[in-house]
């Protein structure tokens, strides 16, 4: 895989994906940027939580389940020092619908320990919770 991203301008830069998609980044105000686009570290976040998202519903699918809503809650925990990498990301799966609660665990710990790329390419302690159809699940999946 391979991609370009420009410089455009104060802090910002912008690329478009080898799938086609444009992307837009910058620096807040704060930090000498224009707040044009998103920050590098909100994108890692939100691919995180869409490549596991994608992974689960493969999953799912494959079971013959299908959620009637899904929904990631993301956050990630940064070191003070520089380069002020992730050091932990803790995604919660909340999952509503006719899905075995068995089967969603699989599916997440699927997700989590060998499918998605994104997470297993992060430096960061992954942690994961779920609920089903609005009952938290059990903590240490």
């Amino acid at each position: 895989m391979k991609t370009t991203v420009k410089w455009t301008g104060d802090l910002a830069f912008s690329g478009i994906t080898p799938s086609g998609h444009q992307i837009t980044m910058d620096a807040a105000e704060e930090a000498g940027g224009q707040n044009s686009g998103a920050r590098p570290t909100e994108l890692l976040l939100h691919a995180v939580a869409g490549c596991t998202g994608i992974d689960i519903i493969l999953i799912l699918q494959k079971m013959r389940l299908n959620p009637a809503s899904f929904h990631m809650e993301v956050q990630g925990i940064r070191a003070e020092d520089h380069p002020k990498r992730f050091t932990d990301v803790h995604i919660h799966y909340a999952l509503e619908g006719e899905l075995p609660e068995d089967k969603v665990i699989r599916a997440i710990q699927l997700s989590k320990d060998k499918y998605c790329s994104v997470s297993q390419s992060l430096n960061a302690e992954i942690s994961v919770s779920y609920s089903l159809n609005g009952v938290e699940g059990e903590k240490d999946i």
